[in-house]
């Protein structure tokens, strides 16, 4: 493990991370998790050491799971945990190259452990507008809660602006920043691990327009616009620490 340096790629399901870890993966010296069909070839799938997001409910869910946020003084903190999950991801890495990538959405909850396992480790984090985020997510869900939707975006960020402060390398990006300048954002990216950076590897669309647009259509129903507006109310305010409205979505 010393020959290497990890980099954790944390952020929601359908925040980008699956497209931020192949833009990553796409340079020559950064090696993102392959040879494998697990879903969005995430780490946490391909290990036994801690509990996949599955285990609190899954996306949208498993961060209202207190269990569910792992720091330094986890009883799982140990170097055996360390070599654990190295055995388990090294097989999907190319281990020639020098930067090992992994990327799980409960990474986000998961830093301040991640950073004790793997000291000098880098974490690079991305954020993308809560509509955009929870509209995807009840579908997969299968659920119109968009409150809690909301709610356990709120949540997992707010946790995770409190453990920041503790983690000694972090890059943290936005979803709109990518999709507006992708060559800059990335260029920072890749600068930030200490690589020299190069042009985007496809092309990187923005698909936030349509679920803005989704949201309003969802308003036509007079009792569904009264419900998301209360909730755009009562969540408002802390959606505007991190730089996104509720009540006037944009890209």
């Amino acid at each position: 493990m010393r020959d290497h340096r990890f980099v954790f790629l944390a952020g929601l399901h359908r925040s980008g991370t699956t497209l931020l870890a192949r833009l990553l993966a796409a340079h020559p010296e950064v090696a993102g998790i392959s040879a494998t069909d697990v879903p969005a070839r995430e780490g946490q799938h391909l290990q036994d050491v801690y509990p996949a997001a599955k285990t609190w409910g899954g996306p949208g869910r498993f961060g209202f799971a207190p269990e569910a946020h792992f720091t330094e003084e986890s009883p799982l903190t140990s170097a055996e945990s360390a070599s654990a999950l190295f055995e388990a991801w090294s097989p999907h890495w190319d281990l020639s190259r020098p930067v090992l990538l992994e990327k799980s959405p409960p990474n986000l909850l998961k830093t301040r452990w991640l950073q004790a396992l793997f000291p000098g480790s880098a974490f690079v984090v991305i954020l993308r507008h809560p509509i955009a985020v929870s509209l995807p997510t009840s579908k997969w869900r299968g659920t119109r809660r968009y409150d809690r939707l909301l709610a356990h975006w709120l949540r997992c960020h707010e946790i995770f602006q409190r453990d920041r402060p503790k983690l000694e390398r972090v890059h943290v990006i936005r979803y709109e920043d990518l999709v507006r300048e992708p060559e800059t954002v990335l260029g920072g990216v890749f600068e930030f691990l200490g690589v020299d950076p190069i042009a985007p590897s496809e092309p990187v669309n923005d698909q936030d327009g349509r679920y803005f647009q989704e949201w309003q259509e969802l308003k036509r129903d007079p009792r569904m616009r009264l419900y998301l507006d209360l909730a755009s109310l009562r969540y408002e305010r802390r959606s505007r620490r991190f730089g996104y409205s509720l009540l006037r979505p944009r890209a």
